[in-house]
This record gives structure tokens, C-alpha cells and sequence, in this order.
């Protein structure tokens, strides 16, 4: 791994699944030895001691370090890596490995810590790298998952969670079936997440692929994200914003050079209805190739009258500032979503300020016969919405005898180029 080796490392630690005098012995260290015994311990049900131990003994190191997790199986209940740390430059942890979460959600009740599977706290300067898988062993779990139906739902633990960790890059890496979300974001900045692939079968419920609030400078690049719901998320908490009061502003996000395959939607805004006034704006959307998608380009500030509501707990961050260029993204059997929600009563309209919204290059076929729709507030209509160069088709089914079109209701919106289908009357 180039990000790896352009780094020199003064301390490599292999992670040591042994007991805890094995672990803590003196004498020189021995890597091949130490290999043996993490291989030879991999196969037990292991609790995440040995893991914490191996981070805390890189992460404390007063040179530059890497943590190694070998080739070999590991099962490990939730863990935290806790910062800070004191590398003088950013802790590698390469991922050689399988690692398996517990199955039994018993091991993920012991309070809002024990939420997610693995996170990462409070860390300055980190690379999690190498083509190691992290399996969240989440299809026993999905049947518990009730947000569908419950307003008040708890959510099933994250494969990853990186909470105020800053200067970050994770590539490589792959995430299967987690419980919840594959990988949270909140409150971080100059976060890089390259070449993952994120698994989950389609009907695995609330498995966000990237889960992204409170956030600056986040990109995502190079990545294969099939899931069972959102494939990116940037929303306030966990459900959808608009759960709670006075929440912060959405702007300056760039989604490009992506193709979405066999998705109920494609690129999507949408919100609950509030009496809370906020904005979302300078949303660009750009060089975009849909694949069979059921809802190409849609915003939606009606969401709220057609589900339930659902509250769930967790903290209540906010999105400003991100850049979020994907490149070459290639999505199947997904649902991307990207949220900008509000929750309120349905015989209100939403204050949710919509504006300067960019759709520009976005080609391919449609299985909807209204592949773009514009629902905005009656309150507050969608302003500066412009469509420049949209080429889509429809394949859906032929004996739809109606038109291929756009619907649009209370927004401002400006053609530039091509339309296919036609412009809003």
C-alpha cells in the first residue's frame, strides 16, 4: 500500500490474540512468534482486551507506528479505540485479517458505548488501510430492526463509527452485513474514505452504507456500495433531519462521476416538514450514468406524509462545508438516498429553504415514467434549480402507455441544454 510504505515506521506491533501474560511478557519481541500465536488464538471467542492493548501500545508511542492485524479470523465483541494519540505523524492500522463482530446482540447492550462495533474516538491523524474484511454477522440482527414500524427505535450496532477523528484516510477495506450502518462519520474533518466495498443484501434494513453528520471535508472515491438502504447519508442524526429543533445548515456538496444500477433512487433530496426554518443549498450533482433506476432525480419536501415517523437515539450533529466528490463509484441493488429531512406535523409545510441545486450530465435509462420530480414546499419553494444536459431513457414496462416526463410543483427551475424527458410545463 503506497499510503502505508511512504511512511517510515519506527514500531510495528502485530496484534498478539494471546492470554494476558503471554501478551505482557518481557523479553525481545519476536514478529514470526507472535504471528503464530495470534493465528493460533484467532479461532476462540475472543473479547477485545488483546485488540485495545495492541492500539493503546501503538497509539502511546512516542514515534511513528503501525498496528497490524494478521491474515487469520478474529470475533470480537464492540471495542473503542480512544485517542488521543502521540505519533508525530498518523497511526497506520493495516487490516490483513477477518474480523467478525458477535452475532448476539447481547454483547451490544451495555449502553450508548456499546452502540457500535468498532469505533475510533478522538484521534488526530489516522490510516485504517490494507484488504482486510470487517463482518458484522448482522442477519440474525435484522429481524430486531423495527424503525419501519416504531417511532421510537433504537438503532443496531454500526460495523465502524469514527467520531472526532480528524486527518483521516480508510481505504481498502471491505464491510459485509453489518447489524446497522457500515460506517459512521460524526463530527470529523478531512476524512478520505478510498477503494472500500460496503455489502448487505437488499432487504437488510437501515445498513447505510456511509453515514455522514457534524462533518468538513469529507470525500469518498473508488468505491463499491451495495446495500439495503442509503449508500450515503448526509443527515442530522440517524433517522432523517428535522428531529429536532433549530438544526444547522446543509451546503456545498459535490456528488460526481458516479453510475447507480437497480436503485429505487437515484439522486434524491428530500425533507420533513418543520416549523424550524434552515437551508440546504449549493447541491451539485454532476457527469451522473443511471442504470434501470426507479426515481432518477427527485426532490421531495413531502416526505413526512408517507411513512412514519421515526425518532431514533442518538447524538444531534449538523453538515456544513463538505466536499463530497465520488469518482467512478459503481452501485448495484442499492438504495442511495441523499437526505435532507425535517420532521413535523402533516398539516404543516416544510421551512426547509431548498436552493441552487445543480443537475448537470446525468444520462442513462428510467423505469418510472416520471424520472424527474420536483415537490417542493408551497411555503417555500425550491429556487435556483437548474438542469443542464439530462439524458434518460425509458425501459420500463412497455405497455405504460404514459408519458415520459417531469413533474414539477412549487419550484423554480432553469434548462440549459439538452432534456430528455421534457421540461416541466
Amino acid at each position: 500500500m503506497a499510503l502505508v510504505t511512504k511512511a517510515r515506521i519506527s514500531l510495528v506491533i502485530l496484534l498478539c490474540l494471546v492470554d494476558r501474560n503471554g501478551c505482557e511478557r518481557t523479553g525481545p519481541f519476536n514478529p514470526a512468534e507472535a504471528l503464530v500465536k495470534a493465528k493460533n488464538a484467532a479461532a476462540g471467542k475472543l473479547g477485545p482486551e488483546n485488540f485495545i492493548r495492541t492500539f493503546k501500545a501503538a497509539c502511546n508511542f512516542r514515534g511513528n507506528a503501525m498496528m497490524v492485524i494478521p491474515k487469520g479470523e478474529f470475533l470480537i465483541g464492540p471495542i473503542i479505540f480512544q485517542g488521543p494519540c502521540f505519533n508525530p505523524s498518523s497511526l497506520i492500522i493495516q487490516a490483513n485479517g477477518i474480523v467478525k463482530a458477535q452475532a448476539d446482540l447481547s454483547y451490544f447492550t451495555g449502553g450508548a458505548d456499546d452502540t457500535d462495533w468498532i469505533t475510533f474516538q478522538s484521534i488526530n491523524g489516522l490510516i485504517l488501510s490494507g484488504t482486510g474484511t470487517f463482518h458484522g454477522q448482522g442477519a440474525k440482527a435484522w429481524k430486531y430492526n423495527d424503525c419501519a414500524h416504531k417511532s421510537h427505535c433504537v438503532r443496531l450496532a454500526a460495523n465502524f463509527k469514527f467520531n472526532k477523528v480528524n486527518d483521516a484516510i480508510i481505504n481498502g477495506i471491505n464491510s459485509i452485513d453489518p447489524k446497522g450502518f457500515h460506517i459512521m462519520v460524526t463530527v470529523c474533518r478531512n476524512f478520505r474514505l478510498l477503494n472500500l466495498k460496503l455489502q448487505a443484501p437488499g432487504d437488510s434494513p437501515n445498513t447505510d452504507g456511509i453515514h455522514i453528520s457534524k462533518s468538513n471535508v469529507v470525500k469518498i472515491a473508488h468505491c463499491v456500495i451495495g446495500t439495503g438502504d442509503d449508500c450515503v447519508s448526509m443527515i442530522h442524526g440517524v433517522g432523517s433531519l428535522g428531529h429536532y429543533d433549530d438544526e444547522a445548515d446543509v451546503s456545498k456538496i459535490v456528488v460526481t462521476n458516479s453510475s447507480l444500477t437497480d436503485t429505487t433512487n437515484g439522486v434524491r433530496i428530500k425533507t420533513y416538514k418543520t416549523d424550524s426554518p434552515s437551508k440546504a443549498s449549493s447541491i451539485f450533482f454532476t457527469d451522473l450514468i443511471m442504470n434501470r433506476v426507479k426515481n432518477p432525480i427527485i426532490i421531495d419536501q413531502e416526505y413526512g406524509n408517507r411513512r412514519s415517523t421515526q425518532v431514533t437515539k442518538t447524538y444531534s450533529p449538523n453538515l456544513t462545508n463538505t466536499n463530497f466528490p465520488f469518482r467512478k463509484l459503481k452501485f448495484s441493488a442499492f438504495w442511495f438516498r441523499f437526505f435532507v429531512a425535517y420532521y413535523t406535523k402533516k398539516k404543516k409545510t416544510s421551512k426547509v429553504s431548498i436552493s441552487d441545486v445543480r443537475f448537470v450530465n446525468i444520462k442513462g435509462t428510467s423505469i418510472s415514467k416520471v424520472a424527474v420530480q420536483f415537490l417542493c414546499s408551497k411555503s417555500n419553494p425550491c429556487e435556483g434549480i437548474q438542469m443542464n444536459n439530462i439524458n434518460l431513457q425509458y425501459v420500463g414496462p412497455p405497455r405504460d402507455q404514459q408519458p415520459f416526463e417531469s413533474n414539477c410543483t412549487n419550484a423554480k427551475v432553469s434548462y440549459v441544454g439538452l432534456q430528455n424527458p421534457p421540461p416541466c410545463r
